[in-house]
């Protein structure tokens, strides 16, 4: 007897009812960029449609996530130059940019899940992700006790989650203790267990500032080529307290996201970087590929085994997924 599996591909209908893979609005994350000042709202020119919002241009941004149904934020913090130092203080400042951009979420919308990047190349006049040594390396343990602290003030601001991003080893085992002797307990860890040393980080370093003054991340980030490494750095993050885990960037890296989703158990959340976005977004404005083309790379993404995507194309596909 012929098999004809294009019999479960005749209509609509029937394709959507054996469909495999499904994208939910529930499953995006959308990052934001919080910057010092009072009514900014900049586009990112390497960014179309993303923009950097003040913390009073929040109300009307929140309003418009909640109304497409997007409920995950993903703050990221930009300062003035003047406010960088060595230490990357104004990273961990009561009053700093991230922490009023808590309070004032929390307050337009209680229902928004705020996640907090946990990093200090946008605070540090050196651009890097950790603290340095007198030799100018990063200095791996001294950058801990940093990192820690400024997941606590996210803590103490409001945020429901925090994302280390800085790769330092033995971060999150750091970050899970100082929150769980200060009472929370109850914050969890969405961890950048996977992050490559990626040409695709681009557009993102120009959105906030952060591109190392000297030298590179290759020496803390993950090298492109490894794929064995994968099991050992997630093996490490889980067993030292992590929530949820994180492969960065995503569609050029589907077979390792489909690696750490075989091997463990957690939540995994995959982010379609900055320079990934541009990309699919600049072919679609020049009409070089239709629209459908970002919603199918989310597919891939999922298909590949994320549960949660982080992307900037969060606000769009909400829009799609309504049609």
């Amino acid at each position: 007897m012929l098999r004809r599996p294009r019999r479960l591909r005749k209509t609509t209908a029937i394709r959507n009812l054996v469909r495999e893979t499904k994208l939910h609005v529930d499953d995006l994350i959308y990052p934001l960029f919080i910057v010092e000042g009072q009514g900014v709202k900049e586009e990112i020119s390497a960014l179309p449609d993303v923009y950097r919002l003040s913390v009073d241009q929040l109300e009307a941004e929140i309003q418009e996530l909640k109304g497409l149904g997007i409920q995950h934020v993903l703050l990221f913090g930009v300062v003035h130059e003047k406010q960088k130092d060595s230490f990357g203080s104004a990273a961990c400042d009561e009053q700093g940019v991230i922490q009023r951009a808590i309070k004032k979420i929390k307050t337009t919308e209680s229902a928004i899940n705020i996640i907090t990047d946990v990093c200090l190349c946008e605070y540090t006049s050196h651009g890097h992700c950790g603290l340095l040594n007198e030799k100018g390396e990063v200095d791996n343990d001294h950058s801990l006790i940093a990192l820690a602290k400024v997941a606590l003030s996210h803590a103490k601001a409001g945020a429901h989650m925090v994302a280390p991003s800085d790769m330092m080893d033995g971060r999150v085992k750091a970050i899970r203790e100082t929150l769980d002797q200060s009472g929370f307990e109850h914050i969890s860890i969405m961890s950048y267990s996977t992050k490559y040393a990626s040409n695709f980080y681009g557009p993102f370093r120009d959105a906030v500032k952060s591109a190392p003054a000297f030298g590179d991340r290759k020496t803390y980030q993950m090298d492109y080529a490894n794929s064995n490494e994968v099991l050992i750095e997630t093996e490490l993050d889980v067993g030292e307290g992590a929530d949820i885990l994180m492969v960065k960037p995503a569609l050029a890296y589907l077979d390792i996201i489909r690696r750490v989703k075989d091997y463990f158990d957690l939540p995994l959340a995959a982010y379609q970087v900055s320079g990934e976005y541009a990309m699919l977004k600049l072919a679609v404005k020049q009409g070089i590929l239709s629209e459908a083309a970002i919603y199918e790379s989310m597919i891939a993404i999922k298909r590949a085994g994320a549960d949660i995507i982080i992307t900037y194309f969060a606000k769009d596909l909400a829009k799609m997924l309504r049609e």
